[in-house]
Order: C-alpha cells, then structure tokens, then sequence
C-alpha cells in the first residue's frame, strides 16, 4: 500500500497551505473540500499543490511532520509553478 504527503493550497486572495497524509489522496482531498475533514480545513475550498509516495506509513508521518515544521521548504514548495 503506498501512502502520500500532500500539500493543500486554499483559493483566496491570502492562500494559506495545509500538509498531511494518506493513502487515498483523490478521497482525501474530497473529504476537504465537502468540510467533513481537518477541522482546520473546514469551509475552504482546496486545490492539491504537491505530493510524494512514500510506501510506508512510517515514512510517511515523518516526512509530514519534516515539511509542517520547516516554514522554508513549505513557503518553496507553496510558491513552486506546477
């Protein structure tokens, strides 16, 4: 089973991003957007800005917590062009 690091980016005039994982990203995603998912995510829309495949949950998790803490690699990756 693979698992993703995602990053989300809301559509507003002030985009603000959220990181976190899965192993379902297209699910995940829509669980956002209809509010039922972080509590954080709630009543935003969301557009999926980057992700990696990790096959373990371990990995996973700790490369979540890696990006949510370094504010430069998550400004980086937020500013990046697709």
């Amino acid at each position: 089973m693979a698992f993703y690091v995602y990053m989300l980016k809301n559509k507003s005039k002030k985009p603000v991003t959220y990181v976190g994982y899965t192993n379902n990203l297209k699910k995940r995603l829509d669980t956002h957007n209809s509010g039922k998912g972080a509590k954080f995510t709630r009543g935003r829309k969301w557009e999926l800005i980057y992700k990696e495949k990790y096959s373990t949950k371990k990995e996973a998790i700790s490369r979540e917590y890696y990006i949510k803490k370094n504010r430069t690699l998550r400004n980086k990756l937020k500013n990046k062009k697709k």
